[in-house]
């Protein structure tokens, strides 16, 4: 993986012979060839804590041709806000439109833009997009060869779209999907092209392997175990055949309802919990108080909680609000703070241009007062265990504390966006301080516990 200002790093190399650990369970010693999990935490070759803040990237891809025109200095711009990775959005429809044929030329696409990211300093977690099952009911995911068209004929679209999941129509072709093992066969080979295409791209970090899996007619509880786990084994499989990448695995969507995942701890190594967080209150209606804030704070408890009992850190797949609501911040705030608690990186909902989330509006600018909300420093490696870390967006204010890791040469790197700090930054910390491009990077440590804390200079 391409580090961005590499010049800044204050160290010569990993030591090789250390030993690596690439599972899910604790270890003393995280290192190794690629990026992987190990002691709860996701970690870079080095061994760093890894903290993939960033945004989805992008709604647009949700609709054919399934593209957006965004431009290699849009990609840049997203490092220059502090952000340090996408969740990048493809669709099945748009990899294999016809029945067995891959759309190379989609994917010569999809990989311009891998190498854009890759230039700007990006880590890549692919997202296999799906809403109310796919082209056939006017959404995005599946194609439309998967079902049988008299479910698309007889479906009658509604409003707000979630309503559509109840649906007979679109039950019957989920369903269908989660049954059908000559489908789920197809979907996986298609996961499996997508991988081959790309393992040579070191943007990529990981995958998600479906958005917002719905249960469909098959009981809640039971789903996950099931009929969601074995799909993502045959995922995982057909992925890691060719390429080594993390899997960023999501819970049933009904876990965005409240619902407690009963996803079980996962045999294959290098897994992430890749839950979601919105309030439904402030998503639907714009609006946000006290009383939400303390709601939305004990649900990222609780998925910090899952993901304990799975024995896997935490990734934050999406979050995001209306961008011109006047509680904006506060949601943000709250949205941040959660994702803080679970010592997990977060990705905003969504880097698109128009109304409703986007970072821009329909003339092609920023929204400022989502800009003040979600551009903000934050931690991007930490070269220990992380403990946690605090902002208080009224004193510019990033507290960072961790435990050290003796055996790591490689800096702690902190996001410090010129946004928030025009003038620079003061680094109050006993350690060794360099700066530039944004970034902080922080070597030299002393004592089993570090704190750093950034301020406006």
């Amino acid at each position: 993986m391409k580090h961005h200002a590499a010049s800044l790093v204050l160290i010569a190399s990993f030591a090789i012979g250390a030993t690596a650990c690439g599972d899910n369970l604790a270890a003393e010693v995280c290192g190794g060839p690629g990026v992987h999990v190990c002691k709860g935490a996701l970690r870079d070759p080095e061994g760093r804590a890894m903290i993939p803040r960033g945004v989805n990237l992008a709604g647009a891809h949700k609709s054919a041709p399934y593209t957006d025109d965004f431009t290699q200095a849009d990609y840049a711009q997203l490092h220059a806000w502090g952000f340090r990775a996408v969740r990048f959005l493809i669709v099945w429809a748009a990899v294999e439109p016809v029945e067995g044929r891959y759309d190379e030329a989609y994917l010569d696409w999809v990989g311009t833009r891998l190498a854009w990211a890759r230039e700007a300093g990006l880590d890549v977690i692919l997202d296999m997009h799906q809403d109310v099952y796919g082209e056939g009911f006017g959404f995005d995911g599946a194609p439309r060869w998967t079902c049988d068209a008299s479910y698309y004929a007889a479906f009658v679209p509604r409003d707000p779209w979630p309503l559509n999941y109840t649906d007979a129509n679109v039950l019957a072709c989920i369903d269908r999907f989660m049954t059908d093992a000559t489908l789920q066969q197809q979907f996986a080979a298609m996961w499996g092209h997508v991988a081959a295409r790309f393992a040579s791209e070191p943007a990529i970090i990981g995958f998600d392997p479906l958005n917002e899996p719905h249960w469909g007619t098959y009981p809640v509880a039971q789903f996950e175990q099931d009929r969601l786990m074995p799909l993502y084994d045959q995922v995982i499989a057909a992925v890691r055949a060719a390429a080594p990448w993390v899997v960023f695995a999501e819970p049933s969507s009904s876990r965005n309802l409240g619902f407690s995942t009963k996803l079980r701890p996962f045999e294959q190594a290098d897994v992430v919990y890749a839950p979601h967080l919105y309030d439904p209150n402030a998503e639907l209606m714009g609006t946000f108080d006290a009383t939400h804030r303390t709601a939305l704070l004990a649900t990222a408890d609780d998925l910090r909680a899952d993901a304990e009992r799975l024995g896997v850190p935490v990734w934050i797949g999406e979050y995001g609000g209306i961008a011109n609501a006047p509680t904006i911040g506060a949601y943000m705030d709250a949205a941040y703070d959660g994702a803080a608690a679970t010592l997990g990186g977060s990705m905003y909902w969504a880097m698109d241009r128009g109304g409703g989330y986007s970072i821009y509006d329909a003339q092609g600018v920023p929204v400022p007062a989502l800009l003040d909300a979600i551009v903000r420093p934050a931690p991007v490696r930490i070269a220990g265990d992380p403990i946690a870390w605090t902002y208080d967006e009224t004193t510019r204010v990033l507290t960072v504390t961790w435990r050290p890791d003796p055996t790591m040469t490689a800096p702690t790197v902190i996001a410090t966006p010129a946004r928030v700090y025009p003038t620079g930054v003061d680094v109050a910390c006993t350690c060794a301080v360099e700066q530039g491009d944004g970034e902080v990077h922080l070597g030299g440590f002393a004592g089993p516990e570090q704190t750093a804390i950034i301020s406006p200079h």
